[in-house]
């Protein structure tokens, strides 16, 4: 029997397993929970296990799923068809959706320049030839460009750039591909637009992107920090290896790989006007999705690009899976599935504010580490929004202008999608790059270093993050 068919005889038990809890056991414990609820559950709890060993394509089963989740809704005759795709379409972030979009289409127009591989030649040169120079670097790079262009379109963008690089030195990129991996789930925490996850809590919440950086700034810069220590431990032996033709690599012309310098002039300063636009959204009161369209329009316009061959090269299929996904949620929330949950949190901690804080930050980091951290926040999200209504949370997080859970949120949604390769939609983006390009990267070799990284900078955000919150009381 083969790896795929093995997964998939794994994954139709699980689900079978999961049915009949859900179906049966309620009823034998006297739980009273409606018909509707299960299924919805049930439905929700398949994409999961689907997406976590990879049955179908992430897209396909998000979108199978919402349709699957309509056809109870209107069985149960909670959905009116006459009506109907105006409540789907509120179930939609739109803000989220516009915001990767108008991001992908700056970015796709950047790629083209060669700016990205013109950097990654220099970080070579920077780093004289030392293997642990040039991670530090690589990984500083990374983190960095994932605070201001999200993670998955950083890493869909660099990790082609680092296998060529390592090509011509002769040596594998994996380390390299899984330590920038790694880098951009914890850089991108810092901002609203880095992590997918951070653009949805941002989104829900209505945090603008200083209030994202002030208060989770600290804490991701710290723990970086830590991560670059753990990095260097992790891969001690793959950094021991010797640079063929250094002295070569040392003489390649970088500029050669700059193309088109008008057009990276011109995306670079849309780019920066973005993001100055970014961190004044709040006073303009604009959308991040506006700005975000805005940009790339007026950078279409003035480059004059072909629409067809930029939108080409936008990742719709990352676009298509979040809708399908917010319209799964969107009818499990109407359904009761949040607030059963929610209740479940609070009866764990009795409605201890920062019981419940902590709860929040594991939970969603070992979450998020089997889950793709995408559909895992979009199910939380309107969790922590109930939690957030209880009297006693209420009580305590009412002082801050931004309650405490919502960071909680991210720091365990970003950190813990570092897990194993299926944690974050950067993970399985790398690893698909590197497989295509002959460079396979394995369940085990990735849970190695990811899941003992994941928890020690967990840990070390937690510590940060708790005591930065109780400063601000």
């Amino acid at each position: 029997m083969t790896n795929q068919n093995k997964k998939y005889v794994i994954g139709i038990c699980v689900i079978l397993l999961f049915s009949f809890l859900l179906l049966l056991v309620p009823d034998l414990i006297g739980l009273q929970i409606s018909l509707q609820l299960r299924l919805i559950a049930l439905v929700l709890l398949c994409v999961y296990v689907v997406l976590s060993f990879e049955m179908v394509h992430r897209t396909t089963i998000a979108l199978f799923g919402a349709v699957v989740t309509i056809a109870i809704a209107i069985v149960a005759g909670n959905f009116q068809t006459i009506d109907g795709f105006e409540e789907i379409l509120g179930y939609i972030d739109f803000n989220t959706i516009g915001l990767l979009l108008g991001m992908m289409v700056i970015v796709a127009i950047m790629s083209n320049t060669g700016i990205f591989q013109f950097v990654g030649i220099k970080a070579i040169k920077a780093s004289k030839g030392n293997l642990w120079k040039l991670m530090l670097l690589f990984c500083v790079l990374t983190a960095t460009i994932s605070m201001f262009i999200d993670n998955v379109t950083t890493v869909l963008l660099m990790v082609p750039v680092t296998i060529s690089v390592f090509r011509s030195i002769k040596l594998s990129p994996i380390p390299f591909i899984i330590a920038m991996v790694l880098a951009s789930n914890v850089g991108g925490a810092a901002t609203l637009i880095g992590d997918p996850p951070n653009i949805m809590i941002g989104s829900a919440a209505d945090i603008d992107f200083n209030a994202f950086i002030i208060h989770m700034g600290p804490t991701v810069a710290i723990s970086f920090c830590v991560s670059l220590l753990l990095l260097k431990y992790l891969f001690r032996n793959d950094l021991k290896s010797n640079i063929d033709d250094r002295d070569g690599i040392m003489k390649e012309n970088e500029g050669a790989y700059l193309k088109d310098i008008e057009t990276l002039k011109k995306s670079l300063g849309v780019l920066i006007g973005v993001i100055v636009l970014f961190a004044f959204h709040g006073i303009l009161n604009l959308e991040p999705s506006i700005i975000a369209l805005g940009g790339a329009a007026f950078l279409l316009i003035i480059t004059r690009l072909p629409p067809e061959q930029v939108l080409h090269e936008v990742g719709w299929t990352t676009l298509l899976f979040f809708t399908g996904l917010f319209i799964i949620v969107g009818f499990a929330q109407q359904s009761g599935l949040i607030t059963l949950l929610s209740n479940f949190a609070i009866n764990i901690t009795n409605g201890d504010p920062w019981s419940t804080f902590l709860i929040v930050v594991w939970l969603s980091a070992f979450s998020s580490a089997f889950i793709d951290n995408i559909p895992f926040t979009a199910t939380m999200i309107p969790v922590i929004d109930s939690l957030n209504d209880n009297p006693s949370i209420a009580s305590t997080f009412d002082s801050f202008q931004i309650s405490p859970l919502w960071w909680a949120l991210s720091l365990g949604a970003n950190f813990g999608g570092n897990g194993t390769l299926i944690g974050s939609s950067a993970a399985i983006i790398a690893v698909g790059l590197a497989e295509k390009l002959h460079y396979g990267i394995t369940f085990n070799r990735f849970i190695k270093v990811g899941f003992p990284f994941m928890v020690l900078t967990v840990l070390a955000g937690t510590v940060v993050l708790l005591v930065d919150t109780l400063i601000r009381i």
